[in-house]
């Protein structure tokens, strides 16, 4: 489902990505494991479209996701660490707008949205304004934005970063769920997290 190879990314002298090379098959979970600082968000970042790689390639489902930026970007769904939500806006609100800019047809937004709102188990709050939310549901809003478009492929940076355990545990069952119907790619820097 992904394939990246010797892929580098440079900010002036500084190397952030040296020559990294790794395939995450289809159906698979892969936890992406390191450091704070080893380039993880970086990586996930070149990878989704929203940084340009220095060198190397990557292909998602097949595409050159370089040459063919937007077909690439139509397979996979993401969640950066820090999901970029419109405070004022509903829940629903929210999804619809996103999978209307992610090309979701009009006969289907409805659908999707319900169902991304169930996967990610935020259907209880769909009527809530975002910005009153707590951060566990805002991370979890986060999640049914990258379902909406029902993607083959999720790519999640740190996914429980800032959550209480109970709220880990809630997203870790419920990347589990997902994981059933899905090709998962997930960074994290802490290992328990890649063991469950």
């Amino acid at each position: 489902m992904i394939r990246v190879e010797n892929l580098t990314k440079s900010y002036g002298r500084h190397e952030a990505v040296r020559g990294l090379s790794f395939e995450v098959p289809k159906g698979q979970v892969c936890g992406f494991l390191g450091p704070n600082g080893a380039g993880k968000s970086t990586t996930l970042r070149m990878i989704t479209g929203f940084l340009a790689p220095t060198t190397g390639s990557i292909a998602i489902g097949g595409i050159d996701a370089l040459a063919q930026p937007i077909e690439a970007r139509k397979q996979l769904g993401y969640m950066p660490e820090a999901c970029p939500l419109y405070p004022e806006m509903r829940v629903a609100e929210y999804l619809k707008y996103r999978a209307e800019l992610k090309g979701v047809p009009r006969s289907k937004i409805a659908d999707r949205v319900k169902k991304s709102l169930e996967q990610a188990a935020v259907a209880d709050v769909e009527h809530r304004i975002i910005g009153q939310l707590s951060k566990g549901y805002r991370q979890r809003v986060g999640l049914a934005d990258a379902l909406v478009a029902d993607p083959p492929l999720l790519i999640l940076d740190e996914p429980t970063a800032g959550l209480d355990p109970n709220q880990i545990r809630q997203v870790r069952t419920l990347i589990g769920e997902l994981a059933k119907n899905k090709t998962v790619l997930l960074s994290t820097h802490i290992l328990p997290e890649v063991e469950a």
